[in-house]
């Protein structure tokens, strides 16, 4: 087993998968003064970080499963990501529309709707709102009318690109001395009577196995952290599956007729299943759907029975849409690590675990469910559990108070003086598109382009963004692949197109601020027209 030079030494920590929940325990944890090992087998937010509904929220549902204090926890969380990452983290407006043949009426969706505003009694967002029939029709004219009663507005939260907030985790941790390793699959744990010492990891690029040491480890590898103790000997008979997995998918649709101008909360005529309408990346989001799933964990795709559920119920809601399958630009499918309870999916806890694997094994943890809403406190908490197992002292938290590194003092003031200040060759969409991504590593970008004239050309013609996030997505932001560039860096690889219409000036951006030669990136092209093959594109250049 070979040495890695750049995990030599020992850790206090080592985090098993870099989702938004890993990633952020890096960054508390690297921000308290530990020395941080973060490994995972593919990419940044490469799993179910990238396949939410990308709603910072309270979990206005909950309430009527009686998870008072989860509510009050991302409601809470909510305003402290709008806080330290307003470049990402915007308000968003949803509207609740009530029929007759819902199961819940007005008054009861009035008693939620103030609970929600009770709960989140220091927010910034404005409190709800209630309509009539009349003025829900005034206010989304779309909303189909048979049997429409009322309707409620009410106030959460967006996070339009995950991935980013991941990303700028891993930049904070990294700074404050985080190691990463990405492409590194973790094959076993490093057990001497019982306790944790390590890990051993295989390099995907290389196929090379390394050890790297450390006092604890924090199993965070979402859906995988079964497999991940599985591997390690230590799931078995006498010790069940921590995880219920489940299935979501979503359908990405162009601007329609009838679209609402709110994002929407609906109850499914179908079956009563809650799903959403989201004005999202210029587009409209729809999902989800929520099933058990028992497959192969890196095989997740979306059926074509789902995406027709999506399209026929989006259709009842809002008759004029005329969406068919030929509207959906692309659709995703993810899985969501729920606690292993074999309850009724929608009625499984959404709150997190933090399962300490003491007395059986020392020094390992693993975090079982979660909500993108709360990552922050939940790797908070998982550090605070860590000092406990580790019987040290450690400083407090600060992550709720330290902005992200792109997150600018007033996102209004920089976007405003950003866009003054911009040279002549950068357009005012591109200029955009770069504070919306990167906040205020939009000015890094910008320095990039004006030393090396040759990465200012426009690569994504639907979003604007431009040759220099190529060379900055490997060089500042531990990307990998060009489809780590495309997916998770940059972010055009979610326009209508599905990234295809910028593969060309992605080429040249690598040929040229990379240095790569045609074969590589012939390869890196083929290796995201397959990969984005999950995605069921509409626009599939093959």
């Amino acid at each position: 087993m070979s040495a890695d030079k750049g995990v030599e030494g020992s850790f206090d920590l080592i985090v098993v998968g870099a989702g938004i929940n890993g990633t952020g325990i890096a960054r508390d944890a690297a921000r308290r003064g530990l020395r941080v090992l973060l490994l995972d087998k593919t990419d940044i937010a490469a799993g179910t970080t990238s396949w939410s509904s990308r709603l910072v929220h309270g979990g206005l549902r909950y309430l009527e499963y009686g998870e008072v204090p989860l509510v009050y926890e991302s409601l809470q969380e909510r305003e402290i990501l709008l806080r330290i990452a307003p470049h990402l983290v915007h308000p968003l407006p949803l509207t609740l529309p009530i029929y007759g043949y819902h199961k819940r009426g007005a008054l009861t969706i009035r008693a939620g709707m103030v609970s929600y505003d009770v709960l989140s009694w220091n927010k910034t967002l404005p409190r709800h709102r209630m309509y009539n029939r009349k003025d829900a029709l005034i206010h989304e004219p779309g909303l189909n009318p048979e049997e429409l009663k009322a309707a409620a507005r009410y106030y959460d939260a967006q996070i339009e690109f995950p991935e980013r907030i991941s990303v700028e985790n891993v930049v904070d941790a990294a700074i404050n001395g985080t190691v990463v390793r990405l492409g590194a699959e973790v094959t076993a744990l490093v057990l001497e009577a019982g306790v944790v010492r390590g890990v051993r990891y295989r390099d995907l690029a290389t196929g090379e196995s390394h050890t790297a040491r450390g006092s604890a480890v924090i199993n965070v590898a979402g859906p995988w952290v079964d497999a991940v103790l599985a591997a390690a000997g230590i799931e078995g008979a006498d010790m069940p599956p921590l995880l219920g997995v489940t299935k979501g998918t979503h359908i990405v649709v162009e601007p329609f007729p009838g679209a609402p101008a709110d994002a929407m909360y609906v109850e499914a005529r179908s079956d009563g299943r809650p799903y959403f309408i989201i004005p999202w990346n210029g587009l409209y989001l729809i999902g989800t759907t929520d099933d058990r799933y028992q497959g192969n964990l890196d095989e997740v795709v979306p059926t074509e029975d789902e995406i027709a559920y999506l399209l026929s119920e989006t259709t009842i809601a809002i008759p004029a849409s005329g969406l068919t399958r030929e509207s959906v630009c692309y659709a995703y499918a993810g899985l969501r690590p729920l606690p292993n309870t074999g309850g009724k999916e929608s009625g499984i806890t959404r709150r997190h675990i933090i399962h300490n694997h003491a007395p059986r094994v020392q020094g390992l943890i693993s975090i079982v469910g979660g909500k993108l809403t709360t990552f922050r406190h939940l790797s908070q908490q998982a550090v605070d559990a860590l000092g406990n197992m580790l019987g040290r002292s450690l400083p407090p938290s600060t992550t709720a108070t330290t902005p992200l590194p792109g997150a600018p003092a007033s996102l209004g003031v920089f976007s405003r003086d950003f866009q003054q200040g911009r040279p002549d060759w950068l357009s005012e969409r591109s200029a955009a598109y770069l504070v919306r991504i990167y906040g205020t590593r939009a000015t890094s970008i910008v320095r990039l382009a004006e030393d090396r004239p040759e990465l200012r050309e426009v690569i994504s013609p639907l979003t604007g963004a431009i040759a220099a996030v190529v060379p900055f997505a490997f060089e500042d932001e531990f990307a990998q692949s060009l489809t780590d560039v495309i997916m998770r860096r940059g972010m055009f690889g979610y326009a209508a197109d599905a990234g295809f219409g910028s593969l060309e000036g992605v080429a040249r951006a690598a040929r040229l601020g990379l240095g790569w030669d045609e074969h590589r990136i012939e390869a890196e092209l083929d290796a995201y027209s397959r990969y984005m093959m999950r995605f069921l594109p509409r626009n599939a250049v093959t």
